[in-house]
């Protein structure tokens, strides 16, 4: 596609931006809203809205070739995917659940359910490629060392009843083979026999006769197959086998957008050459001026505050803004009382009276009183820079002409504006503390006495400083390189390589009964998209990028509970995968015997914590974590001791701050064997992973057929084998397509098409997830804190007492703040 469909493209959400932005901040505050469908409503809408802006967004940051506009949409589209991720965790807060059903505002906005597929920004990959390409050869060259690539085979010596067995089973399969040819031989002459004697009997005529029977009806046959497969095809029922492979114009597209991704990466490297003969230039040309500017100025405001106060006045602290308080416009007497004033509130903190908390007490009950009770939305981190945003993209873009740009390569005046104000800043500290001695020297000569009080008060103003310094903790390695507490790890095997899928390698269709059973007071199942697109949000679009992770609604931990082989260990390796983090393995199993002592744990948990964070973003996968909060240890696994991490783990998850893009995620298929409420104050987020539903299934199969070398035709109907394969996850329908197409199966298609029947006996081997197991782990989650909340709601207690809460909160125990 060309320029200008990108450039459409990112206009078309800013348009949206600016409509949803007049929505969210309105001139007059929105009244608090009492019915909670209602404003779920409004969320939900809110949502959908943010995602088809997020799509618009990365599709259009991902295809631009011009390197400011990229960082103009950069910056939003960070903006946008923290709004997405904030209206997501108030979703679930109103609503009490993870999965939300939105059919009705997909078909009010005229949309589709593949709308609200969360898309992964491939960014994500692309701008760490140099990284994980230097993190491939650390580890190849590890794995290299430690021989495992070329491990010799183990030679394991038969016992005598074994070999006596492999004889026995290898002669009684001679015997039969002998004795199966012996047979095919005599059924071939007796039916030698037969057609001899059938020839001497038919005429020439009647074989005739036989051979256009024949002939007719196969020719019909096949005439009446092509026209049924026409008109379904027609009608829609089936797709056309010509559409099954891209065609030439997807491939020239593809095409297209790898060419684009190439002039990108040029036109970057010419911006940053550039950039830096700009900023050179200004600070030779423009530096000295800027600095006898700005030196003019700041004596010119010391001789105004002198004549208009009678004394000179304190210099602007740094963190205070320096010298740029003085360019701001206000005149000198302005400046020395926000100063003033400014001092008097750092200075005299002092506690208050009883009488003044009274009166404040008083005056916010007065407040809350006439506060209308109801919901309300909670405030926003994103909301200014998407304005700050909105306002770059209608100020310098918007109207831009670009007719003699349309290789769209940089803009060297747009770099000098940006630039200059940096180099500004930059002198402007300089500055500073030229004109701070000077003024120091200016009082002295004047006025010694005041300047004595002002060197005083600096002196304590830095000491109060110097004594609110936390202490750091310990680094038990200080004196290692990081590169080889990565290699001690990858040797233990706590540091691994993740698989090679994608998030969107996790199939399942859409819920589309989800919005009608809940009307019905009936708690659906989440569908497998359901629980791609909350894995999306909770654990890769945080992870992939820092600017995301430090604003948005933080989520350290997440566990993943579901039957085992609904693919949950492919989830923790899909989101290494679209982040490019770290994959750690703190499973109970694998660092069972490793750093023993406790002093050996607390090592294992800093060397571990200190790689993630250095070099984030990491996960930490706990696989069965039901045994680390085990309620009972069972007899064959205490030499093990499974809860050994119970203690340490969640107090170094406490070290774990905003900007650190690190996230621990526990799998599980047996929780009832762990103590619930040590499992829930450890996780903030249970993700309950189902069996497939009908529609996932039959996705599910006509996608494994086809990935293993199948073919899918009329011949094999994939409805019914959906329905047989009811209960059954999707790794037994992976072993199950595996262990049918064989090679020598696939050879076969040609003559013997893949029917379904061939699934049901391998389906019979193995056992499914039964009803009652689901139904258990739907009861155990029931019980988790936020089940409870849902059970509340439903029976609508819960939003008695969220209006009543709203309501009352200038009474005394909603009095504090």
């Amino acid at each position: 596609m060309s320029h200008s469909t990108y450039n459409t493209l990112w206009s078309e959400a800013h348009e949206e931006i600016s409509c949803l932005l007049d929505e969210e901040l309105p001139e007059e505050p929105l009244r608090p809203e009492r019915d909670r469908v209602v404003f779920f409503q409004r969320l939900a809408t809110f949502y959908v809205r943010y995602v088809q802006i997020f799509r618009q967004l990365e599709e259009a940051y991902d295809q631009s070739v011009h390197p400011q506009k990229r960082r103009a949409i950069r910056q939003v589209l960070d903006s946008v995917i923290g709004r997405v991720l904030e209206l997501k965790n108030e979703m679930v807060e109103k609503e009490f659940s993870e999965y939300h059903y939105m059919d009705d505002i997909i078909q009010d906005l005229k949309l589709t359910p593949e709308d609200l597929e969360i898309p992964v920004p491939r960014y994500f990959i692309r701008e760490r490629n140099k990284v994980l390409q230097d993190r491939e050869r650390m580890f190849a060259a590890i794995l290299n060392q430690m021989d495992v690539t070329e491990k010799p085979p183990v030679m394991r010596m038969l016992t005598l009843e074994r070999a006596i067995k492999i004889i026995q089973v290898a002669e009684r399969a001679r015997q039969g083979r002998l004795r199966a040819k012996f047979m095919r031989e005599i059924h071939r002459d007796s039916e030698r026999q037969r057609r001899a004697e059938e020839q001497e009997a038919v005429s020439t005529d009647q074989a005739a006769v036989c051979i256009q029977k024949v002939w007719r009806g196969f020719m019909q046959r096949k005439i009446t197959k092509r026209l049924r497969e026409e008109e379904m095809i027609f009608l829609g029922m089936a797709m056309d086998p010509k559409l099954s492979y891209p065609s030439q114009t997807e491939l020239d597209a593809l095409n297209n957008g790898a060419n684009r991704r190439t002039r990108q990466d040029d036109h970057e490297d010419d911006y940053q050459k550039s950039t830096g003969s700009v900023i050179y230039q200004l600070r030779e040309v423009e530096g000295p001026e800027m600095k006898e500017t700005m030196k003019d100025q700041i004596r010119q405001w010391f001789i105004e505050c002198r004549d208009a106060t009678g004394s000179f006045p304190d210099y602007p602290e740094e963190e205070d803004g320096g010298s740029a308080l003085i360019f701001a416009e206000k005149t000198p007497e302005e400046l020395a009382e926000e100063l003033a004033a400014k001092e008097e509130e750092d200075a005299s903190k002092k506690p208050k009276g009883k009488e003044e908390t009274k009166e404040k007490g008083k005056k916010e009950r007065v407040d809350d009183e006439e506060e209308e009770p109801g919901l309300k939305m909670l405030p926003s981190a994103y909301l200014e820079d998407l304005e700050r945003g909105h306002k770059t993209f209608s100020e310098v873009w918007k109207n831009r002409n670009e007719t003699k740009n349309f290789s769209q390569r940089h803009e060297l005046e747009l770099i000098k504006e940006e630039k200059r104000k940096e180099i500004e800043v930059e002198i402007r500290k300089q500055v500073d503390e030229l004109m701070r001695q000077e003024l120091a020297n200016w009082k002295l000569a004047v006025d010694k006495e005041k300047s004595g009080k002002v060197k005083g008060a600096a002196k304590k103003k830095k000491a109060s400083k110097s004594g609110k310094k936390k202490k750091k903790d310990k680094d038990l390695t200080a004196d290692r390189t990081i590169e080889s507490l990565f290699e001690e790890l990858v040797e233990q095997e706590l540091l691994k390589k993740a698989d090679n899928v994608k998030i969107k390698d996790y199939l399942g269709d859409y819920s589309y009964l989800g919005t009608t059973l809940r009307q019905s007071d009936i708690e659906p199942m989440p569908s497998l998209s359901d629980v791609r697109q909350v894995v999306a949000l909770y654990a890769v679009l945080p992870l992939g990028s820092q600017a995301v992770h430090e604003k948005a609604p933080l989520v350290k931990t997440m566990l993943l509970v579901g039957p085992s082989g609904v693919g949950k260990k492919m989830l923790v390796h899909a989101i290494c995968q679209e982040t490019g983090a770290n994959l750690f393995d703190l499973s109970p199993l694998n660092v069972a015997g490793k750093y023993p002592g406790k002093s050996g744990l607390q090592m294992m948990l800093h060397v571990v914590f200190k790689v993630a964070k250095l070099m984030q973003p990491s996960v930490i996968w706990i696989g069965e974590a039901e045994k680390m909060f085990y309620k009972k240890v069972p007899k064959e696994e205490k030499e093990l001791d499974p809860k050994r991490l119970k203690k340490d783990l969640p107090k170094i998850l406490k070290s774990i701050k905003g900007e650190d893009c690190v996230l621990i995620v526990g799998t599980t298929s047996d929780p009832h064997s762990a103590d619930l409420k040590s499992l829930c104050k450890f996780y903030n987020k249970i993700i309950l992973i189902p069996r497939p539903d009908y529609a996932s299934r039959y996705v599910m199969w006509k996608e494994l057929i086809k990935k293993n070398g199948g073919e899918v035709t009329s011949d094999l109907d994939l409805s019914s084998l959906a329905k047989i394969s009811d209960g059954y996850t999707q790794g037994h329908m992976v072993q199950v397509v595996r262990s049918i197409l064989t090679e020598r199966r696939i050879q076969q298609f040609p003559k013997r098409p893949l029917t379904a029947s061939e699934f049901v006996s391998p389906l019979a081997r193995i056992d499914p997830v039964f009803q009652e197991e689901e139904e258990a782990l739907k009861n155990w989650y029931a019980k988790t804190p936020l089940g409870k909340k849902r059970i509340k709601a439903a029976s609508g207690k819960e939003g008695d007492e969220e209006s009543s809460k709203t309501g009352s909160k200038g009474g005394k125990k909603k009095g504090k703040k």
